[in-house]
């Protein structure tokens, strides 16, 4: 076993602020997308099973635009062995970290003991990891629930660290809430057990030398700060996705940055070439437009934008008029009230 100091331990990705793996929303798409907002925050893949990889088509799962970068491979497994020959694929690739799922809460990875149900054998979850350590150079860090069913005492959940870290791993990303395996969706698990972030911080209290970033019901830049005063970093999922414009702040908030420049409209015209060239390769419009529709959240003409590009990317033949033309749209929606603004004024 790996018996590195945790103090000690090279890290060089700044997880101030990351965005959390997201099934069926973070793919490499969104990816580009959210790094044209902000250079800092640190991206995850879906979470992507072993299997899938040994098996499976392992090109177009570990796809991937280098400008992604800094950005994380989330496994999901339990084979100290197998995790150990897919993180070094993330590696060869030139993914800068390797995050193992101990949090997913879904029936169908239960069966194949993966995910939450993996904080009940917490040994288990030592040895992957230091099985993923001894192959790779780079990050290999874990990402947990505070609990599972009756499985839910802070003294279980020290244990569950204290192992972990025992392996020299430094980076736990606290989803502070319980996972209920019985009798809950992964839906329900998303809201309905309650969030308890004072964990997170006692966590970070009794381990000072490891890294602690919390997840779960952030909203806000200025919640991120407040959790920074306790914590290492936050990470910020649903959020993120559906008002991705909140990534435009992360770089001065929490990274010290100069204040970006760019307007929406100027990123979504960035994305332009991006997707011009993805559909020269055969690439559906819709997989791409559905990660954009919330970036004008609240703004004047953003339900126009959003609703003319939900009904005419999934057309046949559509091109890339149709991003386009919404957001022609759009600038005249924000140019008539900001007429309105100022007749009103005067």
């Amino acid at each position: 076993m790996n018996t590195s100091n945790p103090d000690t331990v090279s890290n060089a990705v700044d997880r101030k602020f990351c965005v959390a793996p997201m099934l069926d929303w973070t793919d490499r798409h969104y990816r580009y997308f959210a790094r044209l907002i902000s250079k800092n925050a640190v991206l995850y893949t879906e979470m992507i099973t072993t299997g899938a990889l040994i098996h499976g088509d392992r090109d177009r799962y570990l796809q991937f635009n280098t400008q992604e970068s800094p950005l994380a491979l989330q496994l999901g497994g339990s084979n100290p062995d197998e995790l150990s020959v897919c993180a070094k694929m993330a590696e060869d690739l030139g993914y800068d970290e390797v995050n193992l799922n101990v949090g997913c809460p879904s029936d169908r990875v239960q069966n194949n003991m993966i995910g939450a149900c993996l904080m009940g054998h917490p040994e288990l979850v030592a040895e992957c990891i230091d099985a993923m350590q001894n192959t790779v150079s780079i990050p290999v860090t874990v990402k947990h629930r505070i609990g599972i069913d009756d499985q839910d005492s802070y003294e279980e959940l020290h244990h569950f660290v204290k192992t972990i870290a025992e392996t020299g791993c430094s980076t736990f990303i606290v989803h502070a809430r319980k996972a209920i395996l019985q009798g809950l969706s992964p839906k329900e698990n998303r809201d309905i057990p309650p969030l308890k972030y004072d964990v997170a911080y006692q966590l970070k209290k009794d381990f000072p030398p490891l890294e602690i970033i919390v997840n779960g019901g952030i909203k806000t830049i200025d919640e991120c700060l407040g959790h920074t005063e306790h914590l290492d970093g936050v990470m910020v999922g649903r959020e993120a996705y559906q008002n991705p414009w909140l990534l435009n702040q992360v770089d001065q908030a929490l990274y010290g940055e100069s204040e970006s420049s760019l307007t929406r409209q100027q990123v979504l015209e960035a994305m332009l070439p991006y997707i011009e060239e993805e559909m020269k390769k055969g690439t559906y419009l819709g997989h791409i437009t559905r990660h954009i529709l919330g970036i004008f959240h609240s703004m004047p003409g953003g339900r126009k934008f959003r609703r003319y590009i939900s009904e005419n990317a999934h057309k046949p033949g559509a091109t890339i008029d149709v991003l386009k033309n919404a957001l022609a749209i759009v600038t005249s929606e924000q140019a008539a009230a900001l007429e309105a603004q100022t007749i009103s004024q005067n």
